[in-house]
């Protein structure tokens, strides 16, 4: 499997990581974002994501096929969340299978700097104190 998507609930790492086996696997490498309680100095309660679906599936998908071309990979799969999460939630998966452990590590390196960087998924921060604030909006 090699794919992008983005999901509205909760995301099923067991099943995704199952998505990367093969016989000519060597390695795994897994990333995941979770939500977290703080935020450059402030406490979080929990945050939502929202995404402009089809260019992010587009973007993704670009994104996936780059790596594809860039290391020798088996398997790459990244499942984004959308919606409201809460504290320790999973919001983003990479999983990368390859031959050998550097190109696992590159390509999975990779894919979730370039998903920061360039898929339209924006973030708002809900803060213990009751107000909120979309973060690296652009």
């Amino acid at each position: 499997m090699k794919a992008f998507s983005l999901s509205e609930t909760a995301i099923d790492a067991d099943s995704l990581l199952r998505g990367l086996e093969g016989e000519r696997v060597g390695a795994v490498v897994v990333f995941e974002g979770r939500v977290r309680d703080h935020n450059e100095g402030r406490a979080v309660r929990g945050l939502a994501y929202e995404a402009y679906a089809k260019l992010a599936e587009s973007e993704g998908a670009r994104i996936i096929e780059e790596a594809c071309s860039r290391f020798e990979i088996v398997q790459v799969l990244c499942v984004h969340r959308i919606g409201e999460l809460s504290l320790g939630e999973l919001a983003v998966w990479v999983g990368v299978s390859a031959a050998h452990r550097d190109a696992a590590f590159a390509a999975c390196r990779y894919v979730i700097d370039e998903v920061k960087a360039r898929v339209p998924i924006w973030k708002r921060e809900h803060y213990a104190g009751g107000e909120a604030e979309w973060l690296h909006a652009q």
